[in-house]
């Protein structure tokens, strides 16, 4: 029970996870319609990074503004699978080469790609929409930590990498669909991923991995390594010298910040039915770097009450207010920077916590005590002692 106690971090973080679970499994299911559920499910999807970035930057210091990168490679494996089994022969047969891509056919390639050709298998699939963002965020990290490049110029550099992926994608058109992207996403082994029902499952399957992402965040945080992250965003150099490879450890967060935005840019994938270079570039990298900021950045919870605000926000201007809408979405941030600096979780952490535990009375009323005043006799002897 303590270990678990720990994991969660005390009682009020597990009301915390209470309050948010029903809130996705139960308010949101029995509150709205399909097609909004599908998008909050979508919203969902970014939390995924934003869970991701409260380890990497909150806690780890290190500040990546291309984790779009990850989603978006989570996303193409997703999609690369599901596109193979929407061209089957039967459903190709008006292309000039059945059995592949449409736009595989538009652009004149007769055979299916050496790359592409893996993913007919769903095992594989799995396996790739992790191990391959993952396995690219490490080679980004051997690049870059072991040579102690950090702060912003690591920051610059996933930004060029974010810009690099997005031109590749875009100009190799026979493999990617270029600018288009992957659509036109169907089924998932013969289950038709366009049904409310479907999508309803695919919302839940969602939410329980955005909670098991968050649980081995919180493992992490709970354990040694927790405190070692937050030491070397504060202390790094003290960190180095007291004899802990800071590198390796910056290795391992950013990889685990990469594997989760990776599951969301599968699921994305799932519930949306397409996924194009407009998830990869530098503003969909920022824009996820916002919703940690806005729900606060040393938040687990609070990152995914903040992509849940910002996705929302973005929907009811843009839905509200066509013209003017991305004045009021820079005002938010504004807004949210100046007033809220910790973001969301910060505001609970200054208001919401203190009632909190008047409400369960864990406040205990703490009297002053009366001065004790010792007696000359003894303060005499205490003053002739070494």
């Amino acid at each position: 029970m303590k270990a678990l106690d720990k994991l969660l971090g005390g009682q009020q973080n597990l009301i915390g996870i209470v309050l948010l679970a029903l809130l996705i499994l139960v308010v949101f299911p029995l509150t709205l319609d399909a097609f909004r559920l599908n998008m909050v499910g979508k919203y969902l999807t970014y939390a995924f990074v934003a869970v991701g970035l409260v380890l990497c930057w909150g806690y780890g210091g290190i500040l990546s503004l291309g984790q779009g990168v990850f989603f978006g490679v989570g996303g193409y494996c997703m999609a690369m699978f599901l596109k193979l089994e929407a061209s089957d022969p039967v459903s190709t047969k008006i292309q000039s080469t059945p059995g592949i891509p449409d736009f595989m056919d538009w652009n004149q390639i007769t055979e299916l790609p050496l790359l592409w050709q893996p993913f007919h298998s769903f095992t594989f699939t799995v396996v790739a929409v992790v191990a391959v963002p993952v396995l690219l965020a490490f080679v980004i990290g051997i690049a870059l930590f072991k040579r102690r490049v950090g702060d912003v110029y690591f920051s610059i550099v996933t930004q060029a990498i974010a810009l690099i992926l997005t031109v590749l994608i875009v100009g190799q058109q026979g493999l990617t669909g270029g600018v288009n992207g992957i659509t036109d996403l169907k089924t998932l082994l013969g289950w038709d991923l366009r049904t409310d029902s479907a999508k309803l499952i695919l919302y839940f399957i969602n939410a329980g991995l955005l909670f098991g992402c968050i649980f081995i965040g919180r493992f992490i945080l709970a354990s040694k390594l927790g405190r070692l992250l937050m030491a070397m965003r504060d202390k790094e150099e003290r960190v180095r010298f007291s004899g802990y490879d800071v590198a390796s450890f910056k290795i391992f967060v950013f990889c685990v910040a990469a594997a989760f935005s990776a599951i969301g840019g599968a699921m994305f994938a799932l519930q949306v039915g397409f996924m194009s270079p407009s998830f990869v570039g530098i503003v969909p990298s920022i824009e996820m770097v916002i919703f940690a900021a806005v729900g606060g950045r040393m938040s687990l919870l609070g990152a995914v009450y903040g992509a849940l605000l910002v996705n929302y926000g973005k929907t009811y201007f843009s839905e509200s207010f066509p013209e003017l809408w991305l004045y009021l979405m820079g005002g938010l941030f504004i807004a949210v920077v100046m007033y809220f600096p910790n973001g969301l979780a910060g505001l609970w952490e200054s208001h919401g916590r203190q009632a909190l535990a008047r409400l369960l009375r864990r406040e205990p009323v703490v009297k002053a005590a009366a001065p004790v005043v010792k007696p000359k006799t003894e303060a005499k002897i205490l003053e002739t002692q070494p």
